[in-house]
């Protein structure tokens, strides 16, 4: 009788498991099929820039389920006081990942000359097996499996992304600008996470919710991260370095006759002009960028603490105040549509502009969102707590995607992974912070107080950031830089 039901409980395993890997393979290949429509465009099928757009797409799925699964437990399925102190516990935890990126992952990623796409693939299959961990640890609620595990995923995913910001330039066709490239990819990411989000939700309804549901997700998760790592064998050489030698590289980034996008050094000397050639960077230093990648950095930190505040205050608050009838399920749901509709709108925006002049893209992002913030503000109602989202949304999408394009096209191919691994640390710390001071002014109870206080740190923020401005121009006059930076 025991043999009976163990074979129907193997049967009933294997059945699911089958079921779920089906339903995760559709899902994949659903995005798959969008995303690689748009990713070959502008000749970058041509360059190869398709493939790690692709591929990057396909690990994002994957981390949508990850995201799917510890959010099913940290929010949703407790009270609101006791999902504050869960929250705050893992916004700690998101910040040890970035302990070793800036200061060790970035600076080893800087030394690696050759094999940058078994870098991409291994961080694909290491997350693939973390998840398969996680799942073990959510069924059977040990966090001894989980919490690590789930630290390790953090590190791969912005080892992941460091790497693909260094590597991307090199694959850019001369059709299209940097801004454009990490629009696309961004936006392609944005479609798979979403396609993934949802197929993730469905399978943690049908699964029973909870432990096991979660559980089932992680599991899909892995053989989505394995089979989004096989895409990695498409990415062409030239994600390396042609030459290796330093002083080679020193003769490419001085004369800017090489710019991926067809650029010299006399289209953007600007830019061009703030950034030495330099060494690579040892571990456990900060490395040093001119005044145009600082200013970019401190204005996209100011707009990720603008949105790490107003995603955690506005969910809380959106738990406890009702607005009319509506349920705070209906209204959490419609943030979550916000944010998904101003990631794509963000980066369509970024890949229509074909910008390059990125930093008065910043400016005007970060003048518009504080405007929509301080009318919400005196308009406190569900509208306007959703446009503010959707204003955030779009501003830390187009705010990042500038940064990125500024950092590429100023920091030397010898010191990018490392300056990138350093901007996702600040970042990342920008983030938290927010986040932190969201969920603790949810405490008040108050919309109204939330949202004026958003509205008046980033106008003194968007002052400061062009006071600055105002007297490095100033300064750069009298030695004939000129102010065009």
């Amino acid at each position: 009788m025991t043999g009976e039901r163990a074979r129907r409980a193997s049967r009933s395993f294997v059945s699911a498991s089958q079921r779920a890997a089906r339903v995760g393979a559709a899902a994949a290949g659903g995005a798959g099929r969008i995303v690689h429509r748009m990713s070959s465009a502008s000749g970058a099928g041509r360059t190869g820039l398709s493939s790690l757009i692709e591929l990057t797409a396909a690990g994002s799925i994957g981390d949508a389920f990850v995201t799917i699964a510890l959010a099913d437990s940290l929010f949703f399925s407790t009270s609101v006081d006791e999902a504050r102190s869960r929250v705050v516990l893992a916004l700690l935890i998101t910040i040890a990942p970035y302990a070793i990126l800036a200061p060790l992952i970035g600076p080893l990623l800087d030394r690696v000359r050759q094999g940058n796409r078994y870098i991409l693939m291994g961080t694909l299959l290491a997350r693939g097996l973390l998840c398969w961990g996680m799942a073990g640890g959510v069924q059977y609620n040990s966090a001894v499996t989980l919490l690590p595990a789930a630290f390790g995923v953090l590190v791969l995913q912005k080892a992941y992304t460091v790497t693909k910001a260094a590597v991307t330039p090199r694959l850019l066709p001369r059709e299209m600008t940097l801004v454009t490239a990490n629009a696309r990819a961004n936006l392609g990411s944005l479609i798979a996470t979403s396609i993934g989000a949802g197929v993730a939700l469905g399978i943690d309804e049908i699964m029973g919710g909870k432990g096991g549901g979660a559980a089932w997700v992680l599991r899909v998760g892995t053989v989505i991260y394995l089979a989004a790592m096989l895409l990695g064998l498409r990415l062409p050489d030239r994600v390396d370095p042609a030459v290796p030698s330093a002083a080679a590289d020193g003769e490419a980034s001085a004369t800017g006759d090489t710019s991926p996008n067809g650029e010299t050094a006399a289209t953007r000397p600007a830019l061009r002009a703030t950034v030495p050639v330099r060494a690579r960077r040892k571990p456990f230093t900060i490395p040093k960028v001119g005044p145009v990648a600082a200013e970019a950095m401190r204005a996209n930190a100011a707009i990720r603490v603008f949105y790490g505040f107003m995603l955690f205050f506005l969910a809380f608050i959106l738990r406890s105040e009702h607005f009319g009838h509506i349920s705070d399920k209906v209204a959490l749901g419609g943030l979550a549509l916000t944010l998904s509709a101003g990631g794509v709108i963000g980066t369509g925006i970024g890949s229509a502009l074909r910008s390059r002049a990125p930093q008065l893209m910043i400016y005007t992002v970060l003048i518009l969102t504080t405007v929509v913030t301080i009318a919400a503000a005196m308009l406190f109602s569900l509208w306007a707590v959703l446009a503010v989202m959707l204003a955030a949304a779009i501003g830390q999408t187009l705010v990042k995607v500038a940064l990125d394009s500024i950092l590429q096209r100023v920091i030397s191919d010898q010191t990018r992974a490392s300056t990138f691994a350093f901007s996702e640390t600040v970042h990342q710390l920008a983030l938290v912070g927010g986040a932190l001071i969201g969920v603790l002014l949810s405490l008040t109870g108050s919309g109204f107080a939330g949202l004026t206080a958003g509205a008046v740190c980033l106008a003194l923020t968007l002052c400061v950031l062009l006071l600055r401005r105002r007297r490095r121009i100033l300064r750069s006059q009298p030695a004939g830089a000129g102010s065009g930076q």
